[in-house]
């Protein structure tokens, strides 16, 4: 190496909205799983009905209100200044809520069909 070489200095800082960590995933992940349900509550009509289908099919439609809930709040804190990571918090943990919620209905709709 010739010549004198120049100090290396650090990258320059990336200032970040408070709470956008998490909520960029989880804003197109809570879109994703109502997506899911819907196919889920779709796929659901094309069986035989009965008393199991119909309580899976409500819960399906609540836990997409759930997901949708979480994917407001997650787009809030992305939004707001003052309260965003506040926001991401409740749609973490809301987002958690959908998932056990869905997971529920799995094994409801694995011991509805016969």
């Amino acid at each position: 190496m010739s010549g004198p070489s120049a100090p290396l200095s650090p990258p320059p800082r990336v200032e970040r909205a408070a709470g956008s960590g998490l909520s960029a995933h989880i804003l197109p992940t809570s879109a994703t799983m109502i997506g899911v349900c819907m196919t889920v509550l779709s796929i659901g009509h094309l069986g035989p009905g009965g008393e199991w289908r119909m309580v899976i099919d409500k819960l399906l439609a609540i836990d997409a209100l759930v997901f949708l809930v979480s994917a407001a709040m997650s787009f809030m804190s992305m939004r707001s200044q003052r309260f965003g990571v506040r926001y991401e918090a409740r749609a973490e943990a809301v987002f958690i809520a959908g998932i056990g919620l869905l997971a529920l209905v799995a094994v409801m709709l694995a011991f509805a069909i016969n």
